[in-house]
């Protein structure tokens, strides 16, 4: 259990590409590409949602439990409070979530592949609408550090989370589903003014 999140997001047009920038570094593959199933879940007044806040059920190789606290810029990376843990059941937490009287805010995909490149976690993320990292470190230095050592674009980081990229996405193309999943963006290519985020590498 970790209690803060420090990261930075890339958004990339080639995930392959910061793979093998990864790889000359002397990375170390931790977490082999899975497929991510993560539930947010609000109070029935969106109490969760107004004051930031996130509780999360997260279903990869294992099933995690996470709270957020609202994000700050800390050095130009995003600071959060963070509380996981893990749970032994999916469906068994999601039942205990809503007992409590939460309910389903919205469900989210993505796959992602992890990284150890010494002090910091690189995640390559693929998401529906489009493919990004993240680096997480135990502080801004080491990030910065780790982004200039992969060659990445420091200005064009991102400190928004996935879920608000696709709220923007969603009020400027008039989406009506409100989980972000892949069924639902299928047949659907967003484009990079649309998505509205330079890519932090070239290619």
């Amino acid at each position: 259990m970790t209690d803060q999140e420090l990261e930075i997001k890339l958004h990339l047009l080639n995930l392959n590409d910061l793979e093998d920038r990864l790889q000359a570094a002397g990375a170390r593959l931790s977490k082999p590409r899975i497929k991510e199933i993560n539930i947010r879940f609000d109070s029935p007044d969106g109490a969760l949602s107004r004051a930031f806040k996130v509780l999360r059920l997260r279903q990869d190789a294992s099933v995690h439990l996470t709270y957020k606290g609202p994000g700050q810029d800390v050095g130009g990376v995003r600071l959060r409070q963070e509380i996981e843990f893990t749970v032994e059941n999916f469906d068994t937490a999601r039942s205990f979530l809503e007992a409590l009287g939460y309910q389903v805010n919205m469900i989210y995909e993505k796959y992602r592949t992890t990284f150890e490149l010494d002090q910091v976690l690189v995640t390559l993320d693929e998401l529906p609408y489009g493919n990004f990292a993240e680096i997480e470190g135990p502080d801004a230095e080491s990030i910065c550090a780790a982004a200039q050592r992969l060659g990445v674009d420091w200005d064009k980081r991102v400190l928004d989370s996935y879920v608000v990229i696709f709220e923007r996405l969603r009020s400027s193309l008039g989406f009506t589903f409100r989980d972000l999943t892949f069924e639902n963006f299928k047949g659907i290519s967003v484009s990079l003014s649309e998505l509205g985020i330079l890519p932090a590498m070239n290619r």
